[in-house]
């Protein structure tokens, strides 16, 4: 398996190189910008590209789109600081496999690459807890405040029209538990057991 890494941290791309050689895995490519990292995907096509958001020329999320509108066959893993639900939910529009926050790096890499490589999509276990909500997307009413945080994340999804099977495949779910996300929220809210209820709502009362 072959992998390359991107971060404009010197420190942090030497020490994540480290951290996977001594797991046994072949670091192939190491760069401190995106437009290299996107230049040696496109090049070599690792199996694996590690990628921070924030580098110069292009960032991680710029890399991913590319990747995604190259139809390459390179799975991108973030390794970033963000815990914004904006960044979070663009992430998962542009097909990464695997979203984990710097500090708990060593914990969580090396388990998010054998799942990457087995074909998974892995979020870090930290990440429900830590996100952090924008404000303009925050609504404060009484309803929402019944709603988890995954609740949430779906809901927002769901005022943009997007289907079960769209929710799941952004967020990494089942199809068969953003179904069960549907219910429960149904109920929490007190709607009716109506076709399109629940959209209907959504649209009325999410901002976007």
């Amino acid at each position: 398996m072959k992998i390359l890494i991107a971060d404009d941290h010197p420190f942090t791309l030497q020490g994540t190189k480290s951290f996977l050689e001594s797991y046994g895995h072949k670091v192939t490519d190491t760069c401190s910008n995106g437009v290299s990292a996107l230049n040696l995907i496109t090049l070599h096509q690792p199996d694996i590209a590690i990628l921070d958001i924030n580098m110069p020329g292009l960032d991680g999320l710029d890399v991913a789109k590319k990747v995604q509108e190259s139809k390459l066959k390179t799975k991108i893993i973030l390794l970033t600081m963000h815990k914004e639900m904006t960044i979070f939910k663009k992430a998962s529009e542009y097909g990464i496999y695997g979203y984990i926050l710097k500090e708990h790096a060593q914990t969580e890499l090396e388990k998010c690459l054998l799942e990457v490589k087995k074909g998974n999509r892995y979020v870090s276990e930290f990440l429900e807890d830590d996100l952090v909500v924008d404000n303009k997307n925050k609504n404060n009413n009484d309803d929402l405040a019944k709603l988890t945080l995954s609740e949430r994340k779906i809901i927002e999804l769901i005022a943009q029209q997007k289907t079960s099977k769209q929710i799941a495949e952004l967020l990494f779910l089942s199809e068969k538990t953003v179904e069960g996300h549907r219910s429960n929220i149904i109920e929490k809210l007190g709607l009716p057991k109506e076709k399109n209820t629940l959209l209907i709502w959504a649209i009325q009362h999410i901002k976007q």
